[in-house]
């Protein structure tokens, strides 16, 4: 499996490579073949903001937007499956990592697990969708946390 992390922040204080670890947990434990690739983007608040009020008409930043591809199929034997790309904004992760209590670290992988699993076909408009793909989150996020 393909993950590729890319910053358009600077400096950069995270560790990329830990989200491309849990990306490719993630897809794992998804069961996705070896022929899968995501991509991650990590950006400033006011890139999120942008592409938040452009593809969502949303105004104003927020922490995490999955972009799936059109046709996510295998072009062939050997080929990779592109699933899309998952942005994800630090700054905003922070606040909210202080408003709840918790580590950022742990809020960013919440981010992440939640953007990938939207380009999986989980999404949270009804009640009940929203409690399987939390319930799914919760599931992965344990099971990377006991590998330690």
């Amino acid at each position: 499996m393909l993950v590729s992390v890319t910053s358009h922040r600077e400096p950069e204080p995270l560790d990329l490579s830990a989200f491309e670890r849990l990306g490719r947990f993630v897809l794992e434990r998804e069961e996705l073949p070896d022929a899968a690739e995501l991509s991650i983007a990590v950006v400033d608040a006011a890139e999120i903001a942008h592409l938040n009020l452009r593809y969502r008409g949303v105004d104003g930043p927020t922490d995490v937007l999955s972009f799936g591809c059109d046709d996510v199929c295998s072009a062939g034997d050997g080929e990779p499956i592109t699933l899309g790309d998952v942005v994800i904004a630090p700054e905003i992760a922070q606040m909210q990592a202080a408003g709840l209590g918790v580590r950022i670290e742990d809020e960013l992988n919440l981010l992440l697990a939640h953007g990938i699993l939207h380009l999986l076909g989980y999404d949270h408009e009804s009640d009940e969708d929203a409690a399987a793909m939390q319930e799914r989150e919760r599931a992965l996020l344990e099971a990377y946390a006991d590998l330690g």
